[in-house]
């Protein structure tokens, strides 16, 4: 299979291109890396709240493990100290982890948008032409084949009746004169060369 032109020049510039394209990709994830790990890092204040809700049920906790041990009071007042830190610091602590994880989707869902929506628009530009030329590349090898006089003669018919004048006038100077006295090499040159192809 052939993905590049024979040709140097045209195969320089297609190879510059594939670059350009694989680059801008690389560009897109640093982006969508970038964005993630910034709204990312809003999940620190979830983490907070959820750690101060930590401490309060941890000192409720404490305080429950206090009184536990005074005489006829102290069961019923360490569990209500208990009750009271799980309804206020754990309610608190909830909310911090909900706070903490609705940050990490969201990083994830903005870093993932950041990659895939640019990227996806660039491979849709760049992807169907690149394909249409390495398809026509390998067609034209395939139906060139080898070249007997026969077929140099039929490749030079096709060049000086199918291509623009301006085109066969970089290889003759008189493709018409050239197609008639059976010289064929400079048509043929220009026939392979619109196809991407160097004449063996």
């Amino acid at each position: 299979m052939r993905l590049y032109p024979e040709q140097r020049a045209r195969r320089i510039d297609l190879i510059a291109r594939d670059l350009a394209v694989v680059l801008a990709l690389v560009f897109f994830a640093l982006i969508a890396l970038k964005v993630h790990d910034a709204v990312d890092n809003l999940a620190v204040l979830g983490e907070g709240v959820e750690s101060a809700g930590r401490g309060v049920s941890g000192g409720f906790e404490a305080a429950a493990d206090a009184v536990d041990g005074t005489p006829i009071v102290g069961g019923e007042l360490g569990d209500a100290l208990r009750g009271a830190g799980e309804g206020s610091g754990g309610e608190v602590q909830d909310l911090g982890r909900d706070g903490a994880g609705a940050a990490h989707d969201l990083a994830d869902l903005l870093g993932l948008l950041f990659f895939a929506l640019p990227s996806a628009l660039l491979l849709l530009w760049a992807l169907p032409p690149r394909i249409r030329q390495v398809r026509r590349l390998n067609a034209a090898a395939q139906t060139v084949g080898e070249l007997s006089p026969e077929r140099r003669r039929l490749l030079a018919m096709r060049a000086a009746f199918g291509l623009p004048y301006g085109e066969l006038l970089r290889f003759t100077q008189d493709p018409l004169g050239d197609l008639e006295a059976g010289r064929y090499d400079a048509l043929v040159a220009a026939e392979l060369d619109s196809a991407g192809l160097r004449a063996r």
